[in-house]
């Protein structure tokens, strides 16, 4: 049996989205260690048959203190573990553990889940992450990206050599866990629904200002919102509540119930590496509106699963809004017919998992 040591910075998100890879992992006789912070999925992910090794990672920190403290946690782990193959997913992880894979030749395989806030602006920092991206991923067996525009950043910087890296359609959706659901009922108030992390960069300055518009033109609509703050919303939150056409859930563990209820998903990110919720959404039947950005666009046909307005712009995710409210209902029940044969006919999950498994181990 080999060993295969998977690190990321998150148990929650490795299971939510990397449950189907690991548990093909086994039936290929791999024994799978994850280095990952223990929280409330560990036992999920311990059930699935692997070794969890507590590794504490501070996500968003830049503290060099800290850093160092990772960089020599994970080479006690990988000196303990000794796997025959390294898995490493979001920054800290593929820089950390890729450099020590490399100085110890052990094979690695480096996942570029999205490149966030650093390649958004050039300056020391962006300038910093590029070179140790560099050192880090020089050797690895392949590099993976979930979008195109990412990894020809990659390959533009210099960072990776084409040849060396791999596309894949995201982490897939499971079209069986987040199955076809009847489309809601015809009613007069349309139900939007957002999903993901209450900040600035996942376009909900513009969302709020849109949903304003709409409501003091006398739309009828609703909007959903679930997701924890990640910036001070609280006050414009209650504010938008107070005046009824705003529901703020909190973080969810099971969203297919929200999912089910909405009429329509909205999500006006301004970078995504792929955003699982739009291809979870249109897994079950729901028409999109979001970014007209890569990592966004993919899961969308447009004018026939969804609409894709301009990142940043209030007044072009208005216009797709007010455009969907309008739509015939028989026309939304299409969209969101249409938005699940997207998903089956490019991201399915095990089609996805094949590409990742064949890559990794020339099967």
């Amino acid at each position: 049996m080999n060993k295969v040591l998977i690190i990321a910075n998150c148990a929650s998100g490795l299971y939510d989205f990397r449950e189907d890879l690991i548990r093909r992992l086994g039936t290929l006789n791999q024994k799978v260690y994850t280095s990952v912070p223990v929280d409330e999925y560990v036992e999920e992910l311990t059930s699935l048959g692997c070794k969890i090794i507590d590794t504490p990672v501070d996500r968003r920190g830049v503290n060099p203190v800290k850093d160092i403290k990772l960089l020599l946690r994970y080479f006690k782990i990988i000196n303990q573990v000794k796997p025959d193959l390294v898995i490493t997913y979001t920054i800290k992880p593929n820089v950390y553990a890729g450099l020590i894979c490399r100085l110890k030749k052990i094979p690695y395989a480096v996942n570029i889940t999205g490149l966030g806030t650093t390649f958004q602006n050039d300056g020391i920092l962006k300038k910093l992450v590029t070179a140790m991206y560099k050192v880090s991923s020089k050797n690895a067996k392949v590099v993976f990206f979930e979008n195109i525009e990412n990894l020809e950043v990659f390959v533009n910087l210099g960072i990776v050599k084409k040849e060396n890296t791999k596309l894949l359609n995201g982490a897939g959706v499971n079209l069986d866990k987040f199955s076809y659901r009847t489309y809601p009922e015809n009613t007069q108030t349309v139900r939007f629904l957002f999903m993901g992390r209450v900040m600035a960069e996942k376009g909900v300055n513009e969302l709020f200002e849109a949903m304003q518009r709409l409501y003091k033109n006398g739309y009828n609509f609703e909007l959903d919102v679930l997701g924890n703050y990640e910036e001070d919303y609280e006050n414009i939150i209650n504010k938008y509540e107070n005046d009824g056409w705003l529901k703020y859930h909190g973080y969810q563990n099971d969203v297919k119930p929200f999912i089910e209820k909405a009429h329509c998903f909205v999500l006006p990110s301004w970078h995504e590496g792929m955003a699982n919720t739009n291809l979870e959404c249109a897994a079950m039947g729901r028409p999109l509106i979001t970014s007209n950005i890569h990592g966004c666009l993919e899961a969308v046909v447009e004018n026939k699963s969804g609409y894709l307005c301009e990142r940043k712009n209030a007044n072009s995710l208005y216009d797709c809004l007010k455009k969907f409210i309008e739509l015939p209902y028989d026309q939304k029940v299409e969209m969101g017919k249409q938005s699940r044969i997207h998903m089956e006919e490019v991201f399915d999950k095990t089609k996805v998992v094949d590409e990742t498994i064949k890559k990794l181990f020339g099967e």
